[in-house]
């Protein structure tokens, strides 16, 4: 998008804020202000008759809020990149956001020129999170592969052992005393509850959830 101004479109209900964000974009060189609403079902309109490059939106607005028009850019795929403005430190919110396709996360707390420097990296590609959230969606990520990762029987935590250490499902059986049979039986136990369909796939899953530590 180099040479040209990146073209914007504002969502946000609240006119004091709204206005003051339309005059800092006017006086940026890079930065085009092409619209302007203070409704969610509009903006999503002008998403589409206007294509901005970035639509800067609120998350709480009314008629359609901010995340569902994160939703709807997605599966329309439009190329217009959604960057969410909040006045609430909500780092579960965060995450689902960024989750469903959000270029960004920022806080209403931003000096007109940090926001107008994250609209320009949101429109370069970048994904934009505001420091004060970085550290919660961090966590938000840890305890959600934590609360995903499947729970094994000491049975199969053992085959799943000697699986990652090369062990055939004949070795393996010879080492717990257990059928070959059996062993395969474990053996498609794990690969449903870890989501693979194959050895290599097992153990490298397995060691993304820290099921062979």
């Amino acid at each position: 998008m180099s040479g040209r101004r990146l073209r914007i479109l504002i969502a946000d209900d609240h006119p004091v804020y709204r206005q003051g964000l339309e005059r800092a974009i006017g006086e940026r060189p890079d930065l085009e202000l092409v619209g302007s609403t203070a409704d969610g079902r509009q903006a999503l309109e002008r998403i589409h008759e206007l294509e901005p490059d970035v639509a800067v939106v609120d998350v709480r607005m009314p008629g359609l809020d901010g995340l569902k028009i994160v939703g709807a850019v997605q599966r329309d795929g439009l190329r217009t990149r959604v960057m969410l403005l909040t006045g609430y430190e909500d780092s579960g919110a965060a995450y689902k956001a960024l989750a469903e396709g959000a270029a960004g996360y920022v806080s209403k707390a931003s000096d007109h020129t940090e926001l107008c420097d994250s609209i320009v990296a949101a429109g370069r590609g970048e994904t934009v999170i505001a420091p004060q959230f970085a550290a919660g969606i961090a966590t938000e990520i840890q305890l959600r592969e934590t609360s995903e990762r499947p729970a094994l029987t000491a049975r199969e935590s053992e085959v799943l052992r000697l699986l990652a250490e090369g062990r055939t499902a004949a070795r393996i059986g010879e080492e717990l005393h257990l059928s070959e049979a059996t062993v395969k039986t474990h053996l498609h136990n794990l690969y449903e509850k870890l989501g693979v369909s194959d050895r290599a796939a097992a153990v490298a899953t397995a060691m993304r959830w820290g099921l062979l530590e």
